[in-house]
């Protein structure tokens, strides 16, 4: 009889022990749900904010032998704005800047009326619009078929210019825009890692 009062025991010990251990990982389940329900529940590591950026209207220099004997412009301020355009969907699709329209800004002050030639005025006329940062652009005509982007980036507050990129592309000033995106896309916006 002891040996049957011996096995009777281990029996049901066993299964004690059995129900002792569904009870722990049905626990351990529920600690590893309430975990990963707590981690989800955490705020997403919040990205670096955008850079406020004022994009100026990019200026024209030509000098094709065509400007030179027709004394002027060869190419139109359509194209000009065409450019513009392309450059701050560019840097608005980066998802790093956050784009301020500078190209109505009043220039009539700045001499010659070309940011390129004020030493850094941009600077200062970003900072009003409240931006960060202020971009300006040269499209320079060689030939009819052969053309210079120049960006060049400033800080608004310093005027320190943090980063100044040019590129030569062939093509008419339909081509300008994608030109400007290509550099900017390529050379301006930091690439993701």
């Amino acid at each position: 009889m002891r040996l049957g009062d011996d096995l009777g025991r281990v029996s049901s010990m066993s299964a004690l022990h059995s129900r002792w251990q569904g009870r722990v990982w049905i626990r351990a389940a529920g600690l590893a749900a309430l975990v990963l329900a707590s981690v989800a529940a955490l705020p997403k590591e919040v990205p670096d904010a955008a850079v406020r950026i004022a994009v100026f209207r990019f200026e024209l220099d030509d000098e094709t032998p065509a400007r030179a004997l027709q004394n002027r412009t060869t190419s139109t301020a359509t194209a000009m704005d065409k450019v513009s355009a392309a450059a701050r969907t560019e840097l608005a699709q980066s998802g790093g800047y956050t784009v301020i329209d500078a190209s109505g800004t009043d220039v009539s002050t700045v001499p010659n009326k070309a940011l390129r030639d004020c030493e850094g005025c941009e600077a200062a006329l970003a900072l009003k619009l409240g931006a960060e940062q202020a971009l300006i652009g040269v499209v320079k005509r060689a030939t009819q078929t052969d053309y210079y982007v120049w960006i060049q980036i400033r800080d608004a507050r310093s005027g320190k210019i943090l980063d100044q990129e040019a590129a030569n592309f062939a093509g008419s000033e339909e081509g300008w825009p994608s030109g400007v995106q290509m550099l900017i896309r390529h050379q301006v916006i930091p690439p993701k890692n």
